[in-house]
């Protein structure tokens, strides 16, 4: 099974107009090991509210949290993302992550694609509940929100912080986060791989493509489970 990896578009096309251009763009990371329904959700969920013309999925290649092993190949995480975005025309895989020594940090992914996609492009980071009650464990969080507008889906167990205690911690940078009210999928990568270990079926928790994937590669398994990508 193969296909192709394409990195987002960071400058125009040769025969595209200015105008063809994504202009509200999300950008979505993880470690997407493996990329499940949820993250598909979030990210149309956001398209849909925030009406955004792209979403980046942005798997990183050294997740600053998980340094010290039990991460799958970078090879795979990264075809399977491609997998799981497969025919819909509004996500997109960008390697920028992939591409960069060092940990994949958010705010120095935010820096280049900034740079990349110019000042008049409206850039949206996207993140599941559970990721904002941890921003303070991420890298310069603050400069983050100051570089980036915040949009936060809804996490099955966690509460979307109230508009006080946003302001609270944010102060007036508090309104560049986006709270959005929709229904939540209660899935994670962690419980997908659980079950494979287990021998348990994961259908429907991932794309079709992704599940033949980790059947094909034997992913998941006990004895395959994988040492830092």
């Amino acid at each position: 099974m193969t296909a192709e990896l394409t990195a987002a578009p960071a400058v125009q096309r040769a025969g595209e107009s200015t105008d063809d251009l994504p202009r509200r763009i999300g950008i979505l990371g993880g470690t997407f090991d493996p990329p499940h329904v949820g993250h598909l959700w979030l990210a149309t969920l956001a398209a849909d509210a925030i009406g955004l013309d792209r979403v980046l999925f942005m798997p990183a290649a050294q997740p600053p949290h998980k340094q010290h092993g039990g991460v799958t190949g970078a090879s795979d995480r990264l075809l399977m993302t491609r997998l799981a975005i497969a025919g819909n025309d509004g996500f997109e895989l960008t390697l920028i992550e992939m591409e960069r020594s060092g940990p994949s940090y958010t705010i120095d992914s935010v820096v280049e694609l900034r740079r990349l996609y110019g000042d008049d492009a409206e850039l949206y980071l996207l993140m599941a509940a559970d990721s904002l009650a941890q921003i303070d464990t991420w890298r310069q969080p603050d400069q983050l929100l100051e570089r980036i507008e915040w949009v936060v889906g809804p996490r099955p167990g966690v509460a979307l912080p109230d508009p006080t205690s946003l302001e609270d911690r944010f102060g007036v940078n508090a309104r560049r986060i986006h709270l959005l009210d929709g229904p939540s999928l209660d899935v994670s990568s962690t419980q997908i791989r659980e079950r494979v270990a287990a021998g348990h079926a994961i259908g429907y928790l991932v794309p079709r493509g992704v599940e033949e994937l980790i059947v094909d590669r034997g992913l998941y398994r006990r004895e395959r489970r994988s040492g830092p990508s």
